[in-house]
């Protein structure tokens, strides 16, 4: 198996996942309300969690949607085009946009991640650990879209069938 079949792999891997937090941010969600109103603790605390696997999972659901091809893509035009002027089309937004973007990203936001996980952040209103993993989700974010942009790029051309 080559790298790229590896890699392709490892990021549905962990796409596959990462689906699984939608039931205990829903549950988190849910319990909030009843934690805060009936047994008056640890609503703040299912709060943050909360939000950590909602970071978590928007940051892995931008790949998934991409993966797809619902994200960046015009679905009512691209039926218009033959299967190798749509991989074309998805390899030049792939060099264009989502490298490029990816990069930045990680580049703009090197300071203020690395300085919040060092520093092990809390969530500023509760003092709970774990706030960086909310800002490190951005890392997530972009090292995903980058290894998909990679993919996208490298992987061969359909054929078109008539």
């Amino acid at each position: 198996m080559g790298l790229l079949q590896r890699l392709d792999r490892l990021i549905a891997s962990i796409i596959a996942g990462a689906q699984w937090l939608t039931l205990p941010l829903i549950l988190l969600l849910f319990l909030q309300w009843p934690l805060r109103d009936a047994i008056q603790c640890c609503s703040r605390q299912a709060n943050d969690l909360g939000q950590i696997l909602f970071a978590l999972l928007v940051a892995v659901s931008v790949t998934a949607a991409t993966r797809a091809g619902t994200h960046l893509a015009s679905d009512s035009f691209a039926h218009c085009y033959s299967a190798r002027t749509r991989w074309r089309l998805r390899q030049a937004c792939a060099i264009v946009g989502l490298l490029p973007w990816s990069v930045f990203v990680i580049v703009a936001s090197r300071n203020f991640i690395v300085a919040s996980v060092r520093g092990s952040e809390a969530f500023p209103d509760t003092a709970n650990p774990g706030y960086f993993i909310l800002k490190a989700a951005l890392w997530v974010l972009a090292a995903l879209m980058i290894a998909q942009a990679v993919i996208d790029i490298v992987r061969p051309a359909p054929t078109d069938r008539a």
